[in-house]
């Protein structure tokens, strides 16, 4: 079917396949039939089991017919008893007996499976349900263990089988699973936006709730349903949700755009393309805009970034491409029901992944895992029309959810830090013990052909307390320090820094977990290079404290110089003043699985008193560009590198960048206050200044430059007063509301 997919797409779109399957998906058999649910249920059949392609045609052929035997070895070994409903799932099996009853509907529904239609399996499907609901989600049962379980997990697999075997359940069982689901899920839980009732889980509550109303007809659930959604869209300033800067926050203080973020956008492309044309249709279009300003920034080649997982990057291996898979699915999804416009962007931006992404290609790791995504997809890939998106090239500074974001032709890097709102990691559900020092300033980067580099075991092999970037203390911490789901969150309010979109700033006043260090760390994102500064590193647990340079998973040949290192197909690394930089290669093994590593640090000793250090990470730079941009002390020069101020003039990019930890000057750049501030002078006479409040604390701030300056070309809302000559002073007023935001001045030099 490679050929024409795009034609199949059409000819067996959603609705008509639906309509093509309505004698074996009519309304419940209890009352008279309302044409609303039928519709609606048929909708949920096309949109959720996946019917928009040709069952005849491959892959979808083999794969149904996999499905189909699937179905029939989980039919022929149910063996029903007090404590299972199959004996190598003992109950209460949240999550794997729910969904083989599932796996086992859809085969009864789907084209191809060689069950379709099969009334035999459809009632093992219904006493299966009935089984399961009265030995272990009854409504007179104790809620225990995992909330999620018995409000979403459990309701939304058992729902889902039943809406799809239809009439084959009777109207006793029927009104069992309904009295089971109105206990646990109440209409109450969408009452409120709080608790566990916000975002990702919002949506899924919504979508139980709007199953819950498709199993008896009830227009008032299926209104809730739709009504609950409100508050999902609109923008936050604090809690779960989405936030200005594109940040996505879920249990209070975890960046979660790739996973409970995943769940958030898929579930709402889900109910958007159900609710389509029905009485309860979705008009808030404010999801949107999430897209490109909240999903796109982190997914990279194909893969979503680990820096806003959460804890499940203690998952399975390459569970960052899986992710990136359901995000590119749920974009393609969402694209249907969006304007022309951000559904072109949308095909081409996915078209561009899934042509980059040659470690998992994600054709045929759709193929695996959603027939639907992979129809969409090939569509795209075959039509000549779409263009495949490029990386965007630029810097994204997400203040809200202390993460940044860079991309240059040929590399791309992203930075983890921590803050009052922000926490460290996340541990929960006994996942992610040692994430500790993720939040630490973790600088991940990817080069050319890197694109396996944190999927492959690296979360279990890798060192927890040496992970690139981050500036910690040896102390030995427990499994899950710190306290369970993100309640991890240092005192440091100045993270964050200015960007211009192209270039940044980027700072962190580290605390560390359950330590006592504390440090000031910058990054500064340029062209080919990110100059890492660290100061004031202080601590007294009685242990070394390091700053790691990097730890790479490889064993490609590294070379060490005085003032430089370089590891083969990777990049370099430059160290200006000829610090000792520690080395060691390594096979580091959890459980069955080994790999190699190779760790860059330097020691500050045992308990420092402000230390500090001065690095250039050049990710994809030759041995040759490394030594030569060694031997060039001129090319970024440090202005400061102290608790109070840390800044870097690079003057063939006419750049000056400092972090002002306290009011006080830096070079020819002065702050009034704590602030980030990136001047660059660009070719055409002009400059733009760009300042950021990132303890989002400020009723005023001055900024002077040390430059002589004609006129301000372009002001900002906020500019309250500018006086140029021999000098440009810029005031600016109430930061504090903004956010972190980066506010640019132009000005004539």
């Amino acid at each position: 079917m490679r050929g024409h997919p795009r034609r199949l797409l059409l000819r067996f779109g959603a609705l008509g396949a639906a309509g093509a399957l309505g004698a074996l998906f009519p309304a419940p058999p209890a009352h008279a039939p309302d044409t609303s649910f039928v519709a609606l249920r048929r909708r949920w059949l096309a949109v959720t089991a996946g019917v928009a392609f040709d069952p005849a045609a491959e892959p979808y052929r083999t794969r149904l017919a996999r499905l189909g035997a699937q179905a029939a070895g989980y039919r022929d070994t149910m063996a029903p008893a007090d404590g299972w409903l199959w004996p190598d799932q003992a109950f209460p099996s949240f999550v794997a007996t729910p969904t083989r009853l599932r796996a086992m509907a859809r085969a009864h529904v789907l084209p191809g499976t060689g069950l379709t239609g099969d009334a035999a399996l459809a009632a093992a499907v219904a006493a299966g349900i009935d089984h399961y609901r009265a030995r272990v989600y009854s409504a007179d049962a104790d809620e225990v263990g995992n909330w999620w379980h018995w409000r979403i997990g459990v309701p939304r697999a058992l729902l889902d089988a039943a809406l799809l075997i239809g009439p084959h359940l009777t109207a006793r069982q029927r009104a069992g699973l309904r009295d089971a689901v109105d206990r646990f899920v109440p209409e109450s839980v969408l009452g409120s936006y709080t608790g566990t009732s916000t975002a990702a889980n919002r949506v899924d509550l919504c979508t139980v709730m709007l199953l819950r109303a498709m199993l008896d007809d009830d227009h008032g659930k299926a209104a809730l349903a739709a009504a609950a959604l409100a508050p999902v869209f609109p923008l936050v300033s604090q809690g779960d949700g989405f936030y200005r800067d594109g940040s996505f926050i879920q249990h209070t203080t975890i960046p979660y755009q790739g996973a409970y973020g995943v769940t958030l956008l898929t579930g709402l492309a889900t109910l958007f393309s159900v609710l389509r044309g029905s009485p309860w249709q979705v008009a808030d279009r404010r999801v949107f805009d999430a897209v490109e300003r909240s999903f796109a920034p982190f997914v990279h080649d194909g893969f979503v970034m680990d820096l806003v997982r959460g804890r499940s990057i203690a998952r399975q291996a390459f569970g960052d491409h899986r992710k990136g898979r359901e995000i590119a699915a749920a974009i393609l999804q969402l694209a249907e029901s969006a304007p022309a416009a951000e559904r072109s962007r949308w095909q081409a931006m996915v078209k561009g992944w899934a042509v980059r992404d040659t470690v998992q290609p994600m054709l045929p790791a759709a193929e695996r895992s959603d027939l639907a995504f992979h129809a969409r997809l090939a569509a795209i890939l075959d039509d000549e029309s779409i263009p495949a998106a490029a990386e965007p090239a630029g810097h994204r500074l997400m203040t809200m959810s202390a993460r940044a974001v860079h991309r240059r032709p040929g590399w791309c890097a992203a930075l983890s830090m921590a803050s009052h709102r922000v926490g460290h990691y996340e541990y929960g559900n006994g996942e992610n013990l040692r994430g500790w020092h993720t939040g630490s300033g973790m600088l991940y980067w990817w080069a050319e052909g890197h694109g396996d580099h944190y999927s492959d075991a690296f979360w279990a092999t890798a060192d927890p307390y040496r992970l690139p970037g981050t500036t910690v203390s040896t102390l030995r911490l427990p499994d899950g320090a710190g306290g369970s789901w993100g309640d991890t969150c240092p005192p440091g309010r100045w993270v964050g820094g200015a960007t211009d979109g192209e270039y940044a700033t980027v700072g962190q006043h580290l605390n560390g977990l359950e330590s006592t260090l504390e440090a000031f760390k910058t990054w500064v994102f340029l062209d080919d290079a990110i100059v890492c500064l660290g100061a004031g590193i202080t601590a007294s647990d009685g242990v070394p404290v390091e700053t790691i340079v990097d730890n790479r998973r490889t064993t490609a040949p590294l070379t060490v110089e005085r003032g430089w290192a370089h590891l083969a197909g990777h990049g370099g690394y430059v160290l200006p003043g000829g610090p000792v930089l520690r080395t060691l290669r390594a096979a580091r093994t959890a459980e069955t699985v080994t790999r190699d590593y190779v760790t860059l640090w330097l020691d500050h000793g045992t308990d420092p008193e402000g230390a500090g250090y001065v690095y250039l990470l050049m990710p994809g730079a030759s041995r040759a560009a490394t030594r030569a941009r060694a031997a060039d002390p001129g090319w970024a020069r440090v202005l400061s590198n102290t608790a109070g101020r840390q800044g870097v003039q690079v003057p063939a990019l006419g750049l000056t960048a400092v972090n002002f930890w306290r009011e006080g000057s830096a070079g020819p750049l002065a702050a009034s206050a704590p602030c980030a501030v990136l001047v660059r002078e660009r070719g055409d006479g002009t400059a733009t200044v760009t300042v950021a409040d990132p303890r989002r604390a400020l009723d005023g701030l001055t900024v002077t430059w040390d430059r002589p300056v004609r006129r301000v070309l372009r002001g900002h809302h906020l500019l309250e007063r500018a006086g140029t000559g021999a000098r440009l002073t810029l005031g600016f007023g109430r930061l504090a509301d903004e956010e972190g935001a980066s506010h640019t001045v132009t000005v004539r030099l």
